[in-house]
């Protein structure tokens, strides 16, 4: 039998895990078998196992590439702890725009991680959650901040930004620069201490006169 076209030595890891991702993000990880994603990218299921050892170390290498990528590709600028907020903000608009397959398999497929997986996965989205916490944090002890619960304020920030990425299309009403200004603007409010407002100088009092017409 000839072998399948682009079979063994066509296969690379990039397409099979291109292949995954398509599939996961289309009809979840439970519903995608080996012999599908070989379909997708022409070859024979066994050729698969050249590259992975199977289906779940697929979605856990997807996943923590993902994050591991996150992490490397932002790092706190050397500023003010507002500065630092609006560059985490806008980073983190732009990186999961540009991967939401990524991000709606990092969050939905969770609960289809083994625990050991889930263990680091949980490991290195808790990293990514310290760096902004971190921020805050410094910005509420700068004053800049007014902030009750730092860890609360962290995974609202990230919950309202990551969720764009569940509604936002091209070519839409409000193009990419525009959300991201205005969710910036959102997150700043969110947090931002209330600017002090300066005494009013006091009034004087005015007597009547005696004796006339005012």
């Amino acid at each position: 039998m000839a072998r399948t076209q682009g079979s063994h030595a066509g296969i690379t890891g990039p397409r099979l895990r291109e292949a995954a991702l398509r599939l996961f993000a289309r009809h979840g990880y439970a519903a995608v078998s080996m012999r599908q994603i070989a379909a997708e990218i022409g070859v024979q299921a066994g050729a698969l196992y050249l590259y992975t050892p199977d289906k779940q170390a697929l979605l856990f290498a997807l996943m923590r590439d993902h994050l591991e990528d996150l992490l490397a590709d932002w790092q706190p600028p050397e500023a003010a702890a507002d500065a630092q907020l609006e560059s985490f903000v806008r980073h983190h608009i732009r990186y999961h725009l540009d991967r939401p397959d990524l991000v709606f398999i990092a969050y939905m497929e969770l609960r289809n991680l083994e625990p050991a997986n889930f263990a680091v996965i949980s490991r290195l989205r808790r990293d990514y959650e310290a760096r902004l916490e971190a921020i805050l944090s410094r910005g509420a002890d700068a004053g800049l901040f007014d902030v009750a619960d730092t860890r609360l304020a962290t995974m609202a920030l990230i919950a309202m930004l990551t969720g764009i990425t569940t509604w936002y299309r091209e070519g839409g009403r409000l193009d990419r620069a525009t959300i991201e200004a205005r969710y910036w603007d959102m997150a700043r409010r969110a947090v931002a201490a209330p600017v002090p407002q300066p005494k009013s100088a006091p009034v004087a009092k005015v007597g009547h006169a005696s004796g006339g017409d005012i």
